[in-house]
């Protein structure tokens, strides 16, 4: 998430971790040369992928352990390989930095939310994406970072980092974003059906992450520097109420829900005077921790933004690495 979890460890001192179950059968899919920056991962109707959007602004796809990630789809239209080749934000404005993405499998189609060129959709066979929304009711977006999708009503859900006057500062001035208590951040809905948007919540602490339950009645939001995960009902009696579902002992990026209905969060703290990534299975309606994985073996003092079960799998992300992490369970 745009680098957000490059935590200063200073700031997080206070946080201390409980031992934790290791991963096992670690493997790690690269990524094209020069490329880094997976920051969320998406799987398509058929079980292909995962699809990732990098720094350099393409949405890979992942083929086989022979052809490796191919470019997919691109978010700008003024993205050229020669100027973009081996970027990490740097020309975002310019290249785009696909974040948050996921297919409706009804219609095939990729939702994508981008840094600079906000909320866009890509047709299943890929190519440039369409730009469906900067701004809703005049409003323009800040950074849009995390989405996931209702696959019965087809609704999108989505966030906006919001971040105000921080947005100013630039996207590497952590210790202002961490320090500021901004709560500028929004969730937002695009019903495909109605082509309609609208702001469902606002009042966010850098929402992070965004995921639907499996009945539709909730979303779960992660609030980054506010440290929790909060449950916007969406349905039955307490239906657009929000509440915190829980406190994390870190910075909470993307969240997933699980083919089970729990749901794995993406969680960076440290231990000691290292950043300790790691990955929490929570359950949605109590909000108990069913189990916390360790990902600093494999990311060695660095930040993870995604964590996602797939086929028996979990698959992992970082905004600063040249890989998608593989884990058996």
């Amino acid at each position: 998430m745009l680098g957000l979890s490059w935590i200063l460890f200073f700031y997080l001192q206070r946080f201390v971790h409980s031992s934790f179950v290791p991963f096992t059968s670690t493997n790690k899919l690269p990524l094209p040369p020069l490329t880094f920056g997976p920051d969320s991962l998406a799987f398509d109707a058929r079980g292909q992928g995962p699809y990732t959007g990098v720094g350099d602004g393409r949405i890979l796809k992942y083929q086989d352990s022979v052809v490796g990630f191919v470019e997919f789809a691109t978010t700008s239209p003024f993205r050229t390989n020669e100027l973009c080749r081996g970027t990490n934000f740097i020309l975002a404005a310019t290249c785009g930095r696909p974040l948050g993405l996921g297919f409706n499998y009804l219609s095939g189609d990729l939702y994508v939310v981008d840094a600079n060129f906000g909320f866009l959709v890509v047709p299943p066979n890929g190519g440039l994406a369409t730009q469906l929304a900067k701004a809703v009711d005049g409003v323009p977006f800040g950074i849009l970072d995390a989405l996931d999708i209702d696959q019965t009503t087809q609704i999108v859900y989505f966030t906006d980092l919001g971040l105000g006057g921080i947005l100013r500062l630039g996207l590497g001035n952590i210790t202002q974003i961490l320090q500021s208590k901004d709560n500028s951040g929004k969730l937002f809905k695009y019903d495909p059906k109605t082509r309609q948007f609208e702001l469902l919540l606002s009042g966010l602490s850098v929402p992070g992450g965004v995921a639907v339950s499996e009945d539709g009645s909730y979303l779960l939001i992660t609030e980054l520097i506010a440290f929790r995960v909060r449950k916007f009902w969406l349905k039955g009696p307490k239906a657009n109420s929000v509440e915190v579902l829980i406190k994390v002992d870190g910075l909470p990026d993307n969240i997933k829900r699980t083919s089970r209905g729990d749901f794995w969060v993406a969680v960076n703290g440290v231990k000691g005077l290292t950043l300790a990534p790691m990955g929490l299975k929570i359950n949605g309606i109590t909000g108990d921790v069913i189990e916390s994985r360790d990902l600093g073996i494999q990311y060695v003092n660095v930040p993870v933004s995604e964590v996602q079960e797939f086929m028996a799998e979990l698959f992992t992300g970082s905004p600063t690495q040249s890989f998608v992490g593989k884990y058996g369970i």
